[in-house]
């Protein structure tokens, strides 16, 4: 950095959950990138050897997964920079979902933590996309920026010699850089509201609490993209900013001292991790790019009915809880493509029964207890509900069925053609 099985007739999206990232694989490609560096000058600056070799080493990883990579080649002070482009096979090539980091480092240390936590959790991601077979709805592609520390040179470069019409094909751009800090917060940018929301569930899901982030706001590769009005967000576990006494009772850690003392330092080696902050990350990251990349390609036309009022899910053993939203206004019964948006935040989402309850006290199955240890369901269904008269209050029903994990209804809403 610089400065759930539904009922006959009703079949649900299609929405897998993301797989877990394992820690130790994005551990040795901090491990990897820490070699090149010590095999070249101690880093992996611009114009040096080092950055180079990261760029070939990750390349060579996305080439045998079966990515589709593209070399961009940039000059600035005086070298040649590179940036590296990967795109995933298929999806809709007009709803393109984009993760990136800088590969960079500074030229006083081999730049593990900046940025090799992000760049790390980016390769592994695209990795476990690859190792899934998955197959999103939108198209998928990853990048890799060259000269960020010399001022955001590589994504300039990229944004700015993109067409306007392929500008306009990518629809969310989300940004790692430094997320394995060694006295970490836990940092969301608040820029693009739906992306700011996907990760701040993610982490309520855990438990952990997030903050804003203003430390490195528009210094980090998000804001080219911000800037030609690409929606942006992404996550940050702090630099040199002092940690206060009232995040370190949030998150632990060491109040008065960095979120990472070893910011722009030779010391900013493998040694240089938080292991827990860079596994929550590198998981938020997936989670990001799932969830974000899966949905339909256009929003749901049509009559909206919300609510968007937090409802807490007992712990089991627990009574069921609801949500309701009124429906009023509609002619008729409710149509066959009834979609039912759920966004539930849970640390196990193995735990809950997911009902949408009728006026009439219908119930139409939604999720049983499905997803294994995954978290969250954040989900859109569609019931066929023609039989129900449209009109009436309306509940999405959730009960935990099982001990030791907690959540609540985030949002529930219907939406009729």
């Amino acid at each position: 950095m610089r400065w759930r099985p539904a009922p006959r007739g009703a079949p649900r999206a299609a929405a897998a959950a993301a797989p877990d990232i394992p820690l130790a694989n994005v551990k040795q490609h901090l491990a990897d990138l820490q070699s090149i560096a010590t095999a070249n000058g101690g880093n992996r600056a611009h114009g040096r050897t080092g950055y180079k070799a990261s760029i070939d080493f990750v390349k060579a990883k996305l080439d045998a997964a079966g990515y589709t990579t593209t070399l961009q080649q940039f000059t600035s002070s005086g070298a040649t920079g590179y940036n590296l482009i990967a795109d995933w096979p298929g999806g809709d090539p007009n709803q393109v979902l984009m993760a990136g980091s800088h590969l960079d480092s500074v030229s006083s240390g081999p730049g593990i933590n900046d940025n090799g936590s992000g760049s790390a959790a980016v390769l592994e991601t695209a990795l476990a996309v690859a190792r899934s077979g998955y197959q999103p709805t939108k198209h998928l592609r990853f990048g890799w920026w060259g000269a960020e520390e010399l001022g955001l040179i590589g994504s300039k470069y990229y944004v700015n010699n993109l067409p306007s019409t392929e500008r306009a094909k990518v629809k969310g751009y989300l940004n790692f850089d430094m997320i394995g800090s060694p006295n970490p917060g836990y940092f969301v940018y608040d820029d693009d509201p739906t992306i700011e929301q996907t990760f701040k569930s993610y982490f309520a899901g855990l438990g952990v609490p997030t903050e804003i982030e203003t430390e490195g706001d528009g210094r980090s590769d998000h804001a080219p993209f911000k800037n030609v009005g690409i929606p942006v967000g992404g996550l940050f576990t702090g630099a040199d900013y002092v940690k206060t006494a009232a995040q370190a009772q949030k998150w632990g850690g060491t109040s008065g001292q960095s979120f990472d003392r070893c910011y722009h330092s030779s010391c900013d080696t493998t040694a240089n991790i938080n292991d827990t902050a860079l596994d929550r990350n590198s998981d938020a990251v997936a989670h990001a790019v799932w969830t974000l990349s899966a949905g339909t390609t256009t929003p749901p036309t049509g009559k909206v009915f919300e609510n968007s009022a937090d409802v807490a899910i007992p712990d089991s053993p627990g009574a069921a809880v609801t949500s309701t939203v009124n429906v009023t206004g509609i002619t008729g019964n409710a149509p066959s493509n009834l979609s039912v948006g759920v966004d539930i935040v849970h640390t196990y989402r193995g735990d809950l029964v997911v009902d949408l309850v009728a006026p009439d006290g219908s119930v139409y199955s939604l999720s049983n207890r499905s997803g294994g240890s995954a978290d969250n369901i954040v989900q859109t269904f569609t019931v066929n509900a023609s039989s129900e008269v449209a009109n009436g209050a309306w509940k999405l029903r959730a009960q935990d069925k099982a001990g030791a994990d907690t959540g609540y209804i985030n949002n529930f809403k219907l939406t009729f053609p």
